[in-house]
């Protein structure tokens, strides 16, 4: 058994500088203490003998659908982290479960991050494994890490299997969306629409569509930030479990090798992310979850790069809700690795990975084993399909839209503005018989911004009015400053900046004014004068901002300092990197 006293030093020779020495190396009463209270679990003392403490942060909560079988997974990553000589130790963290947390799960992304970013920095952990899965748990784990920059390397929990209902296949949230529309408009049976419901989820795990779970799970490989086919493979799969013990192995490894975030997070691996979010046909909802990572790991990220970099990226994932598939199948044909191959150089192929090779490296030869899942280059489902963004006197600071999943016929269109202040108004108004509104208007909602709502909750892809889908009319432009799930469709422009709630032109739209939209030459104007009795400028003049949407608690300081979407919607005080040092011991 090793000597109190030579618990102390370096993490082996010649690596770096264990954190957690700082805790369990000294042989006075305060290391007593620190190692005192760990043997309460049955911690024998070898294991402060000077290995790698790693972290196991988890988000596993039966109030997260998504990721309650993560329990599963920290106990695999567990096992790896003995199998390479490390000491693991498992923290839960706030978790964000997309179905079921009101008022929206957005509002509480910043909130998990820091609750990742403070519970890394206090406690005696040299690198961490972040276990993530529905849609916020993603970017709030990275998102802290990022700030403290230790070793870091996630773990998704994977999707769901494919859903399957009458002999057709189901895919999450897409297929519900479309079955609502079908049940107000007559087409099919409440019971039939409630019988659905088993079918469409299950198995353990997040959506099995290309919404912002499977996205971000994707971009997690893009980035760099993950081993190899993290996003795809099923969560019931016994090669999740595998990719969670290798994960377990190689985080000690990173600890060894002094692997930090920083090292990871490069300019270029965020382009990488950019541009295969294009070519998976990725949810609107990475713009949002990028430019905030960003900040944090402060690396130059704008707008204009989400557009500059993935608009003309051709679509080569044909996964609902922009194709046919599933994540399932995505899998089986190849996953992320088969798609960056695929890619070649469009991608900065020498960007480093948490596997200590280059993204290049890692994807080198992956095979496409369906190329109906899975388009070659040459033959796209779409030739341009990435996320672009849209400028005008209506978004000034921005706003975006993901034409893949719109209509064609109305990527450029001009419709009269129908306007709705809160998605509260909308509810009531929207199937009201006297509401005056055809399939050439534009639906517009404001109040639903970062500030407004607050939380910037998902509610952007308005359904249409019954009577018009009673008509067979599927799809409408509408404009809005929340967000849409990742598995919505529709001609739906997203994120408008400055929100309605900060005196974004949003706010001064009225009922008759006439919208133009033209994706092709990223413009969103709304056609009203700047003079004049009843321009822009008496309408801003007029305009009195809404009370605010929370006071007090996290919700006040919420409104308080939320950046707009253009800037990731962040809090102002927790962008940039703060590090790992703690200031003050408990001496």
């Amino acid at each position: 058994m090793s000597d109190v006293r030579q618990t102390g030093g370096a993490g082996g020779a010649g690596g770096p500088a264990l954190r957690s020495r700082a805790w369990f190396g000294p042989a006075d009463w305060n290391g007593f203490i620190h190692r005192s209270w760990m043997k309460n679990q049955g911690v024998p003392h070898r294991m402060f003998d000077g290995r790698p403490v790693i972290g196991i942060c988890t988000t596993r909560s039966e109030l997260t659908p998504c990721n309650a079988h993560l329990d599963t997974l920290a106990e695999h990553v567990r096992r790896g982290v003995y199998e390479a000589g490390g000491f693991p130790v498992e923290f839960p963290v706030m978790s964000l479960g997309e179905t079921l947390l009101r008022p929206t799960s957005m509002l509480f992304r910043n909130l998990v991050s820091m609750d990742v970013e403070e519970s890394i920095r206090a406690n005696p952990i040299d690198g961490v494994v972040l276990l993530c899965g529905c849609d916020k748990t993603t970017p709030a784990l990275l998102m802290g890490a990022a700030s403290c920059d230790l070793p870091t390397l996630v773990v998704s929990g994977g999707p769901m299997l494919n859903g399957r209902f009458r002999g057709r296949t189901l895919g999450s949230g897409t297929g519900v969306f479309a079955m609502n529309d079908d049940v107000r408009a007559g087409r099919m049976s409440a019971g039939e629409f409630f019988e659905a419901e088993a079918a469409m989820s299950r198995s353990a795990g997040s959506c099995n569509t290309m919404g912002t779970a499977s996205t971000m799970a994707s971009l997690v490989e893009a980035l760099g930030v993950g081993l190899p086919h993290n996003a795809a493979i099923p969560a019931v799969d016994a090669r999740r479990r595998t990719l969670a013990q290798d994960a377990g192995v190689r985080i000690v490894e990173m600890v060894r090798e002094d692997l930090r975030l920083s090292r990871v997070l490069t300019r270029e691996a965020f382009l990488n992310a950019i541009r295969v979010n294009a070519a998976i046909g990725g949810s609107t909802n990475a713009v949002v979850h990028l430019l905030a990572l960003a900040g944090r790991a402060e690396v130059t990220l704008t707008l204009d790069d989400v557009d500059a970099h993935g608009h003309d990226m051709p679509l080569l994932v044909d996964l609902m809700p922009s194709g046919r598939f599933l994540m399932e199948d995505f899998h089986y044909a190849g996953g992320v690795p088969a798609v960056v191959n695929a890619l070649g150089d469009l991608l900065f192929r020498d960007a480093p990975t948490v596997s200590g090779r280059t993204l290049g490296e890692v994807c080198a030869d992956a095979p496409v084993w369906d190329d109906r899942v899975i388009r070659p280059l040459a033959a796209p489902v779409r030739e341009r399909a990435g996320i672009a963004v849209l400028r005008g006197n209506l978004a000034p600071d921005g706003a975006v839209i993901k034409p893949s999943a719109a209509s064609p016929r109305l990527l450029r269109h001009r419709g009269r503005a129908v306007v709705f202040d809160t998605i509260e108004d909308f509810t009531h108004r929207v199937d009201d018989p006297a509401l005056d509104i055809d399939e050439t208007c534009v639906m517009v909602l404001r109040g639903a911004g970062p500030r407004g709502y607050p939380g910037m909750p998902e509610v952007g892809n308005l359904p249409l009015p019954r009577r018009l889908l009673a008509r067979g009319v599927d799809d409408m432009v509408r404009i809005s400053d929340a967000r849409m799930s990742g598995t919505a469709y529709g001609t739906v422009v997203l994120h408008v900046a400055p929100e309605s709630a900060a005196g974004g032109p949003l706010a001064l739209v009225r009922d008759g004014d006439m919208i133009e939209l033209d994706v092709e030459a990223r413009r969103l104007h709304l056609d009203v004068p700047e003079t004049g009795p009843a321009g822009l400028a008496a309408r801003r003049a007029a305009w009195t901002p809404p009370p605010p949407a929370a006071v007090g608690g996290y919700q006040g300081m919420y409104v308080s300092h939320v950046l707009q979407a253009d800037r990731g919607a962040d809090l102002d005080f927790l962008v940039g990197r703060r590090g790992s040092a703690v200031t003050r011991d408990n001496h």
